[in-house]
């Protein structure tokens, strides 16, 4: 530090009554020094709200579901995850319409969707259903409850399903941008700066 630096920092104090020059900053939401485990521990909060609010129809514990989560932004289908989670492929499409993460070949129904949606919001009975589509029972059980996950969501804003996808599709970018800016510590975003500044 040179003398007029010096000079200066001496006024900055006696003018602030202060010991110090900078002030520790906080780190805000969705920084990119995140880490997995933060990630993790926000997903489990989100997942204990929905658990608070609807019933689940399986048993998967937290960490199964974390993974099915992770699953689903990756790309995985239901049967990878269900490998990886040693259960059946429907204990995972159960689990995941749970978490009203719907796959957008599951609205390809053999009839016309917006319908299927009218007539559940119309409390319509299954076997009416059925009759109205032109479907047998198991067909419309299924897409049903596709259905029924969609509307889920959009009572709740697609609120759960937004924060699930900004968590896990940033999350690889975040953390690969983290790794980046602590190895190099910004050295090409600095390179062309002039550091030989007088006062």
């Amino acid at each position: 530090m040179d003398e007029k630096t010096e000079e200066l920092r001496d006024i900055f104090m006696e003018a602030t009554e202060s010991d110090t020059v900078t002030e520790t900053q906080a780190e805000s939401p969705g920084s990119l020094t995140d880490t997995p485990d933060d990630v993790t521990d926000r997903l489990a909060t989100l997942l204990d709200r929905m658990r608070e609010r609807y019933d689940f129809e399986t048993g998967l514990d937290t960490d199964s579901r974390i993974r099915l989560l992770r699953g689903f932004y990756g790309d995985e289908d239901d049967e990878t995850i269900a490998d990886a989670l040693d259960c059946e492929p429907e204990t995972v499409r159960a689990a995941r319409l749970d978490l009203h993460l719907v796959r957008k070949q599951e609205r390809d129904a053999p009839f016309e969707f917006d319908h299927l949606r009218q007539l559940l919001a119309e409390e319509v009975p299954l076997e009416e259903r059925a009759d109205r589509l032109d479907a047998d029972l198991d067909t419309v059980r299924r897409y049903s409850e596709v259905a029924a996950a969609d509307r889920r969501s959009t009572r709740a804003n697609n609120r759960f399903r937004d924060e699930f996808a900004e968590l896990l599709t940033d999350a690889e970018l975040t953390d690969q941008l983290a790794a980046d800016t602590r190895e190099d510590g910004l050295k090409e975003a600095t390179e062309d700066i002039e550091t030989d500044v007088s006062f």
